[in-house]
């Protein structure tokens, strides 16, 4: 009797991660090193429309950011495509699987417009910019403020869905006050003696910035819903 007893006692309980969980935290632990990239690409971006706006030496600079933009996609595009192979070979997160894609599918191609926009600036450089430095110096800070707030929802939808929608209104706040700006700075060069050439193409230069902010309230507007599903 007291043999059997013996071989019914209970074994104690691994401490090791169980797999699914393990891969699961692994997953997460990507898609958040996806975040810091996107976070990085936004910051060099920045500073690369800075230099090139207030610096003697912006040529050299923007070129510089040019190129880790470039590196910074590379990454992000290879860490998506391995979350997306995660995705679906382990069938994790089933139920978000479709939203997760989605988000960063759309943070990936706001990177993406953010480098091309610049890049753009740099072929074009408009004449008569630097008589409105100092607007599209306040144009671009208010439209990385704004994607900035969406990558920080971003984050949040993965760790406190609850804590979403607090951000998305600093994001839809930030697209407004974009707007503005944007509305503002395209009233100064109109009435301007520039040519309509010149006119357009700052105008044109001040779009590019606003749209941005647009794309990153859009990618709100989806986060909004995907956090209310997870809530639920």
């Amino acid at each position: 009797m007291q043999g059997r007893k013996a071989r019914l006692r209970v074994r104690p309980v691994s401490s090791e991660t169980p797999p699914l969980f393990g891969k699961t935290r692994f997953l997460v632990g990507l898609i958040d090193e996806f975040l810091d990239k996107i976070s990085e690409g936004v910051i060099v971006v920045e500073i690369g429309i800075k230099a090139y706006l207030t610096t003697s030496e912006g040529p050299e600079i923007c070129l510089e950011k040019l190129n880790q933009i470039i590196e910074i996609k590379r990454s992000c595009s290879e860490l998506r495509r391995t979350i997306v192979t995660m995705l679906y070979t382990e069938m994790l997160l089933p139920d978000a699987r479709g939203d997760v894609l989605s988000l960063l599918g759309s943070l990936f191609e706001l990177l993406d417009e953010m480098g091309d926009n610049f890049q753009e600036l740099m072929i074009v450089q408009p004449r008569g910019l630097p008589e409105f430095g100092q607007d599209f110096a306040d144009l671009t800070a208010m439209a990385i403020r704004c994607v900035q707030a969406v990558v920080v929802a971003a984050r949040m939808f993965f760790r406190t869905p609850a804590a979403v929608r607090d951000h998305i209104n600093e994001v839809r706040v930030f697209e407004d006050e974009t707007d503005k700006l944007a509305w503002r700075t395209k009233r100064r060069i109109f009435a301007t003696e520039l040519s309509f050439e010149q006119r357009s193409q700052l105008r044109e230069a001040v779009a590019m910035i606003n749209s941005l902010a647009d794309k990153a309230e859009n990618i709100g507007d989806d986060l909004s819903i995907f956090a209310i599903k997870r809530s639920l």
